[in-house]
């Protein structure tokens, strides 16, 4: 099934139907072909995320792995199939719990480069503690840059009650942060979601 994403979104995420045992979900292009496939197992208690890219998982496009056995404050090391490490990602798990998800993003130094914030007041909070706020309040995403506080990219989950989809708008291209960066952290958000729902 052919995915278009909205005309402004490089990249449309979308979670497969009736996966009982962990999560798995697709990612389309801009020309809505599927250019990678995301697969995590469930029951881990270190977590795990592989995006391959294709279904028939041969090649490895890259790794998130978390640092710590099971923590509300994980660190995520993303890295590709050599090894080299694009970044790691961390949650700040006090604050995502109960008012907003926040994500600090750090590069291969170590070095904060950016933070991923859920937009919104009211929605975010909703989300926590309404059950069915999810169906009509969509979460969406900034990554702002930590230099300049520009925003550089955004996230934004489809509004449809049934099948969770994510689209990622790339707005300014950035040096230190790699595009397959800001897709890895979509993807890690998109497993992330799932467990929350």
């Amino acid at each position: 099934m052919s995915v278009r994403p909205a005309h402004y979104e490089k990249y449309t995420i979308r979670r497969k139907l009736f996966k009982i045992f962990g999560a798995a979900f697709h990612v389309y292009d801009e020309h809505g072909s599927v250019i990678g496939y995301c697969k995590q197992k469930a029951f881990k208690l270190k977590e795990s995320l592989k995006l391959y890219t294709g279904q028939d998982m041969s090649d490895l496009l890259l790794s998130l792995e978390a640092q710590s056995v099971i923590d509300f404050s994980s660190t995520y090391l993303v890295t590709l199939p050599d090894g080299a490490a694009l970044g790691s990602l961390r949650r700040k798990g006090l604050k995502s719990s109960f008012l907003r998800d926040e994500w600090l993003m750090f590069d291969y130094d170590g070095q904060q480069v950016a933070t991923i914030r859920e937009t919104g007041s009211f929605a975010p909070f909703a989300r926590r503690y309404v059950e069915l706020a999810s169906v009509f309040f969509p979460q969406r995403y900034e990554i702002i840059r930590t230099s300049d506080s520009a925003v550089i990219a955004g996230y934004r989950q489809h509004f449809n009650p049934f099948i969770f989809r994510m689209g990622v708008a790339i707005l300014e291209e950035d040096e230190n942060i790699d595009e397959l960066f800001i897709l890895a952290s979509a993807c890690l958000i998109a497993a992330i979601e799932g467990k929350q729902q």
